[in-house]
Order: C-alpha cells, then structure tokens, then sequence
C-alpha cells in the first residue's frame, strides 16, 4: 500500500479548510444581544480596571473611583446642557 491513502485528499483538505473558516465567520459575525452586552459589560469592566498593577488594590481602587467620578461628572455635565439648551429661548 502506498502512503497515499493515509493522507486526505486535496479536496478534503480545502473543505476542512473552508468548513473552519466559514465556523469562525459564524462565530465572529455573531450579532446575538446577549453576546454583545457580555463585550460591553467586559469592555467596562477592563475600562474600569485600566491598567493599574492589580497586585496594588489602593491604586487599582484608586483608578476604578476615579474614572466612575469622571463618568458621573460627564453625565451631569451633559445633563446640565441640555436643561440649558432646552431653557434658553
């Protein structure tokens, strides 16, 4: 017998090939709510975290504290704006 027949065809390997590229399209397209409230719910959360030494917990805290400070400050800005804008004839 030849070594031939161990091996996969070149078809077989082009649609193994095109079988995980079409999975991972699947699995990076995927638009489902859940999915993408878990992103944004990682994304805040290493927002939050910044890149602090997360063996120091005062400066980790320290970071955390102070961007939610700046956030909050932001939305009453925003807040304050728009009583603003829509106050002023």
């Amino acid at each position: 017998m030849s070594g031939q027949d161990d091996r996969p065809s070149g078809d077989s390997r082009r649609a193994d090939e095109s079988r995980k590229i079409l999975e991972r399209i699947g699995r990076e397209a995927e638009t489902g709510g859940e999915r993408f409230v878990q992103r944004a719910t990682r994304r805040a959360r290493e927002h939050l975290d910044g890149d602090a030494d997360p063996h120091d917990w005062a400066e980790r805290w320290g970071t955390r504290v102070g961007r939610a400070a700046g956030l909050v400050f932001s939305a009453g800005l925003l807040l304050w704006l728009l009583i603003h804008l829509a106050t002023t004839e």
